[in-house]
This record gives structure tokens, sequence and C-alpha cells, in this order.
């Protein structure tokens, strides 16, 4: 039997930034996915560290349009809901690496169907997001 969430609105209502964020229900497999993976890069860095990316400057060229602040944040977010762990070598220059945790790579198969969801609805997708592109440009 699959178990939808009982606070289905609060799983769907997205949340400003300046709005008094209510409490998540805990109960909620979605609110739980999307509060680990929700974020502009979460999901990208996931694989990039999966494909053997993984000092942060890699990363953040392996990743266009993603700033340095924005990802370090993520990553930061990441290790602290253990999907990745960061090893520090005591070097110079210093060195960082991240790696997936064993719950990481758990969330490898929800990544790649996205991915696959993405390819097989590309052309219809591509007409909506660049008529939205255009439209925020005006």
């Amino acid at each position: 039997m699959v178990h939808f969430c009982t606070y289905a609105y609060l799983c769907i209502k997205p949340l400003k930034m300046y709005e008094k964020k209510m409490t998540l229900p805990l109960e909620c497999g979605l609110t739980m996915t999307k509060e680990v993976l929700g974020g502009k890069w979460k999901t990208s860095l996931i694989y990039a560290i999966s494909e053997g990316i993984r000092r942060p400057s890699d990363l953040q060229r392996a990743i266009p349009g993603s700033t340095k602040r924005v990802l370090n944040q993520q990553l930061k977010e990441l290790e602290e809901f253990h999907i990745l762990t960061k090893k520090i070598y005591h070097q110079l220059p210093p060195k960082v690496e991240y790696f997936l945790t064993e719950l990481g790579e758990t969330v490898l198969p929800i990544i790649k169907m996205m991915n696959q969801w993405g390819e097989h609805n590309r052309i219809s997708l591509e007409t909506v997001i660049r008529a939205r592109s255009e439209s925020h440009l005006v």
C-alpha cells in the first residue's frame, strides 16, 4: 500500500524565504526527500561526485552557472544529511574532496531516474523552458 502524505498541501506548497517556516511533517516521505535533494545544484553535485568529480573547484567547473558560495552551502547541507562526507588532506596547498556515503549511494537511482525523465521529455520541456525564460527577460 502506498502511503501519501497526510499533509499533502504542505508537501507541495512552496515556502518563500521571507515567510516563517512551519514545522515540517516528518511522516511525509516527499517532504524528507525534498529537504535533502531540494536546492538548485544538489542533484547535480551528487551526480558529479558519483562520476568521480570530487574537488570543489572541479565541481564548480562541471556545473555551469553555479557559484562557489551556493555550491559550498549545498555541499555543507548534503554533509549534514550524511549524503556526502568531506575529506580534508592536511597538505600545502590544502586539498578537500567529497565522497558519497552509503546513504548517498541510495539516492543515485532517484537522480538517474530524474535524468532519464528529463531526457525522455526534452523536446516538450525545452519549448516551455525557453518560453518561460523569454517571458522573464521582457
